[in-house]
This record gives structure tokens, sequence and C-alpha cells, in this order.
């Protein structure tokens, strides 16, 4: 097992359920404190360097075969590969009508909220500026965090848990703690200078966020390859922000 990480870290350090916590719960208070800070100020900059930190990681850490352990591979099975955007996709679109049904566009739609995040975006933009916003918004949100968090959650961290635990509770260990870091995202609000916590849409958002977790899991299985989840991620992603840019903003 000590094979699969460098020589300078085997000492303190092995793919063992303690990692994989320790690494979700590191990186989850880290996030959660420096998103719920953008939420305030608007800049969400550092944000993106954790995402960047989940990529890195990996190469720091482990050896050749590590990275090929924790799904840092291409895909055995292409065919799973377009399958997986389109479920990325769909789950988007069925959270966002879950939540319209129940909420329309206001503050306590997930979209709706995130959509306030987008701070340097008018909030009713031309037809022009409407197609850059949402290339720009969906370049990003289709590479950092798919990546970042596909080579954390569905890779080095569940792999660690795997080691001991098994599969199955290691998915659920890795898709709660996705989960909960996103009420930092949607859950526990910022409108208009004042802090509020809304429990009923937290609840949807957290849940969703969950089985969305299942889904991109179930496609780096399918795919053989972290490859599957980050394309699902990407698809997530991509169909939240033509949501936000083309239904909410429009």
């Amino acid at each position: 097992m000590t094979l699969t990480v460098r020589a300078p870290f085997r000492s303190m350090l092995a793919l063992t359920p303690r990692t994989g916590v320790l690494l979700l719960v590191v990186f989850g208070v880290v996030r959660v404190a420096l998103v719920l800070q953008a939420n305030v100020t608007g800049s969400y900059q550092l944000v993106s360097f954790v995402f960047v930190a989940m990529i890195v990681l990996p190469w720091l850490l482990l050896t050749r075969d590590g990275r090929r352990r924790i799904g840092m591979v291409g895909p055995s099975r292409w065919r799973w590969v377009l399958p997986a955007a389109l479920a990325g996709v769909a789950s988007a679109l069925v959270v966002y009508a879950a939540a319209a049904v129940l909420w329309g566009h206001t503050v306590s739609h997930p979209f709706a909220y995130i959509a306030l995040s987008y701070s340097n975006v008018p909030s009713a933009p031309s037809d022009s500026d409407r197609l850059v916003y949402f290339i720009i918004y969906a370049v990003i949100g289709m590479l950092f965090s798919p990546i970042g968090e596909e080579v954390l959650y569905r890779g080095l961290a569940h792999e660690s848990i795997a080691t001991r635990w098994g599969d199955r509770r290691a998915v659920l260990t890795d898709a709660t703690a996705f989960a909960v870091t996103h009420l930092a995202h949607f859950g526990l609000v910022f409108v208009a200078g004042v802090w509020a916590f809304l429990p009923l849409p937290a609840l949807l958002w957290v849940t969703a966020m969950f089985l969305v977790s299942l889904v991109f899991y179930g496609f780096r299985r399918l795919t053989g390859s972290l490859i599957g989840a980050i394309v699902a991620h990407a698809g997530f992603n991509l169909a939240m922000n033509w949501v936000i840019f083309y239904l909410i903003l429009g």
C-alpha cells in the first residue's frame, strides 16, 4: 500500500480511511470558510486555489501507480463518457425544475442564489453579453471544480476510505462530505447584507448534491476512470450555467 505514496511522505501518510476523512475535513473547512467570505466580498479567486490544490495533491503525494489506483487513467470503457455528460446535464435540469416548482426564481432557488454570486454580471444582460458571460462561466465551471472535486472526492479520499471500509461506505462518506460542503454555496445565504439559513431549500440542495455525487461515482465505475466522474460533473455545471444565463437571468 505504501508503494502508492511518494517516498518523502510514506512515513506519515498511507491510503487509509483516516487519511481520506482528514482530507475531506481539511479541504471542506477551508473551502467553506473561503466561500462564505466570498459571498460577502463577491470575490471568488481564492476559492479557485482550493480546486487547484485538489488537482495538484495526487501529483505531489502519490506515485504513478498511486495515481492510477485512484482513477487518474484514461477510460477503459469510452462508451460511457457521453452518457456521463448527458446524465450530468439531466441532473442539473431536474434540480432546477424541482426548485422552480417550489420557489420559482426567488433566492430560495439554489441556482438563483448562485446567480447572485456572479457579481460582475448585469441582472439583465443583452443577448450578446449573455453569450459571452455564459461561455466564460461555463468554461470555468467545467474545469476547476469538476476536475478538483472529482480528484479529491471520487479519487484520493474515496480510495483511501475504501481500503478498509469498502466502496459502499466510501461513496456514502465522500458523497455526504461533498453535499455538506455545498451548504456554503447555498443554504446558508447572504442577501442584502444579512446572513440567513433556509431550511427546506437547504435540505433539497444537500439531498441533490448527495444524489449527484452518487451519479458522478457511478460513471467513474462505468468508465473505469475519474474522467467519467469529471465529465458528468462538468455536464452538471454546464447545464446549471445555461439555466442561470438563459432562464434565471433571461
